[in-house]
Formats: C-alpha cells, structure tokens, sequence
C-alpha cells in the first residue's frame, strides 16, 4: 500500500503494464487493449472474444458481459483471475475495465471515482453496442468488492445493460467506512484514508465521507429490470453477509434475481471469493451463459 505520491509507484505501474502486455503478447491470448473515448481522455480496457465450439474466434455478434474493477483491482487482475476465459468458451465475450477510480484511469488519465456510476457504465454500453462484434442486446454488466456497488448502480440507471453480477455484495459502502474508521481509527493499513481520498478526488476526509455517504444501493435497486446476481462469501471479513441478504431482498422488480452464498462445503467463502476464485467464476460463468444466450455443458 505504497502512499499514491509515491514516485516509484508510478513506475512500478508502468513496468506492470508492459510487463503484461508483452506477456499476453508472447503467449497469443484471445485479448485486444480497446480504449473507449471519455471525458476529453480515455477508458482502457481487455476484450476477450467468444470463441466457437471448435475454439475459434467467433466472427459474428457475441454477447458480452463487462468486468468492473473494486476500490484497488485493475483489469489486468480482472483478466487473470475473472471469468473471461471461462465465459469465451462458453461463447460470451469479456471487456475488463479500469473504470473512475482505478487502474489506468485514475493513474494515467487523473479521472477519479464516482458514485454515480452509470456515467462511465453508459459510454462504456455505448462503445460496445457500436461494435459489429457485439450483440448490443446482449451486454452484462460484473462488479467485484466495490463493483459490487457499481455494478447495481450503473444496471439501475442504466437499462439497456441486459443483466447484472454482484461478485461480493458491497451494499452500503459508506457504513463500512464508517465502521473502519471507528474500529481501527487512523491507520487500518499505511495510507488507508489517504488512498481512499486519492480515489475519490476528495480534498481531505471530511470531503471523502461525504461523498461516501452517496456510495450505497438503498433505494435504488427497485429500479432494476433485467436479471441479477448476488454472490457473497459465508465468511467475507471486508464485507458482511448481511449485504448480501439485503441487496438480494431489495431486486425486487427483477424478473430472475439469484443469490449464491459461497460455504465451507463450496469453497470460495472470503471476500469476493479470493481463496477460492476458480469456485465463483464457475457459477457466474455458467448464470451469465446462460441468460445472454451462450453455451453450458
């Protein structure tokens, strides 16, 4: 958690960026960097192609579902650990994100998160639905940790977004910062509350719970149409299952919502699955298959 002025920083984000992408480059991986005009800069982004049954690039329109980072994930680590590849055999394309707030976005380009996040969610829609590789009737939307948040945000404003995943239910951000701060006071971890600032575009903390205040699902939720997924951790630690639980209760206009609780019998009980992945993106991959058209076994 090196401090966001931290001059090495930047240039060890840098060397990450080219390390990954001379990887994926050596390796021929089914990815394309896309970047998605906004804001007098960009979005950047990972596309992974659906692939037909035979594993070949498929050439027509796909569906696809868009993978949005939490408060410190970058769409590389979307890509690497997401459900991507997963989905692409299934013959559902991906588009990993730095959104507002994170990865290149708030690094490169200065553009710092917003609550309101079917600002970025409906010009990253719109670059996709433009596309003849994309089935403009057919695109997902996935929030990880945070994502949690914004995933049913920007599917409750934004409903040309044809269903919703919630990997790890983060309902109400604000109480959980607030709860942070009374629990473990000015340093959780080194640079915690400067960081958070940082993402935000807060000028100090006064100014950053403020706008956390306005980072949490209650009264929103009814507004969403379209399917949705909620998926939590039994023994997520970060965020309390009680979240789950109640973003879940609150879909209540969705025509196909579905929670999955991850157990000590499943694996995958941490925070957004992080000790057991592989268990998470096998039943998100197969939902999102399933509801945008796609292959399951």
């Amino acid at each position: 958690m090196q401090a966001a002025g931290h001059a090495p920083r930047a240039a060890l984000y840098q060397k990450f960026l080219a390390t990954f992408q001379q990887g994926v480059t050596l390796a021929q991986e089914n990815v394309e960097r896309v970047e998605i005009p906004y804001e007098g800069t960009v979005l950047s982004g990972l596309l992974t192609r659906a692939l037909d049954p035979d594993g070949t690039v498929h050439e027509g329109p796909s569906p696809v579902l868009v993978q949005v980072n939490g408060l410190d994930s970058t769409k590389e680590m979307l890509y690497r650990t997401g459900p991507g590849a997963k989905l692409a055999a299934r013959g559902v394309s991906s588009l990993c994100i730095d959104q507002p707030g994170t990865g290149e976005a708030l690094r490169l380009h200065g553009l710092p998160a917003v609550p309101e996040a079917e600002k970025w969610a409906s010009v990253v829609y719109e670059f996709l639905a433009a596309r003849d590789d994309v089935d403009a009737d057919r695109v997902g939307l996935l929030g990880v940790s945070l994502g949690g948040y914004y995933a049913p945000r920007a599917v409750a404003f934004e409903p040309r977004f044809a269903l919703g995943v919630a990997w790890g239910a983060n309902h109400d951000w604000r109480a959980v910062q607030k709860a942070r701060r009374d629990r473990e006071g000015e340093r959780p971890v080194p640079h915690y509350w400067e960081h958070v600032q940082w993402v935000w575009g807060a000028k100090d903390l006064d100014d950053f719970f403020e706008i956390a205040e306005h980072v949490h699902l209650d009264g929103i939720l009814d507004r969403i149409r379209v399917p949705f997924l909620v998926t939590h951790g039994e023994h997520d630690k970060q965020i309390p299952l009680e979240y789950a639980h109640r973003t879940y209760d609150q879909l209540t206009s969705s025509p196909d919502p579905a929670l999955v609780v991850f157990t000590d019998r499943t694996g995958g009980t941490a925070h957004s699955s992080v000790d057991n992945g592989s268990v998470a993106t096998d039943v998100i991959s197969d939902w999102v298959a399933e509801r945008l058209g796609g292959r399951t076994a």
